[in-house]
């Protein structure tokens, strides 16, 4: 499975149920890279999309504990167990994992490729991805050349789980 997220210098992601920023070119991969593919994110994440409704063109599989929770043109499921079921019947190569942080925490180990868009700067925040660059375990296998949006300067870097 895949990670994809935008972060900051320090993994953070989101501060107060929102984005830490918005960089078009970033928003821009991420449809590029998960359009027609299956994307896992908690309750929290999709209630901050507009109308609170799914990714188009894409198969959303939201994880929430609560059980009477549900989505329009979404799959809701409760654990690992019943989203591991779920997920049963796709490539593990389509299936992307877009937040929020619990569900990353809780994804990691299951994952082997993290898209992750690192912006060179430190933003106020309450929300963190687990930081790659201190597991032994994930290497950087892509980096793009600097990128700039206004002020901002990122890369778009490709870890993969080190095989053993």
């Amino acid at each position: 499975m895949n990670l994809i997220a935008a972060v900051d210098e320090n993994w953070a992601i989101g501060n107060k149920d929102d984005l830490l920023v918005r960089i078009p070119a970033d928003h821009k991969a991420f449809r590029q890279e998960t359009t027609g593919k299956i994307v896992v994110l908690g309750r929290k994440t999709i209630e901050t999309f507009p109308q609170g409704l799914p990714l188009k063109n894409r198969t959303n599989i939201i994880l929430s504990t609560n059980k009477n929770y549900q989505v329009k043109d979404a799959l809701v499921v409760h654990g690992l167990e019943e989203l591991f079921a779920c997920l049963k019947d796709y490539d593990t190569k389509d299936v992307y994992v877009i937040g929020g942080e619990s569900v990353y925490r809780q994804l990691l180990p299951y994952c082997d490729t993290a898209h992750i868009t690192k912006i060179d700067h430190a933003y106020e925040a309450d929300a963190y991805f687990p930081n790659l660059d201190k597991l032994p375990e994930w290497e950087i296998t892509a980096d793009s050349e600097e990128q700039t949006y206004f002020d901002i300067t990122y890369h778009f870097l490709k870890y993969e789980r080190v095989k053993s």
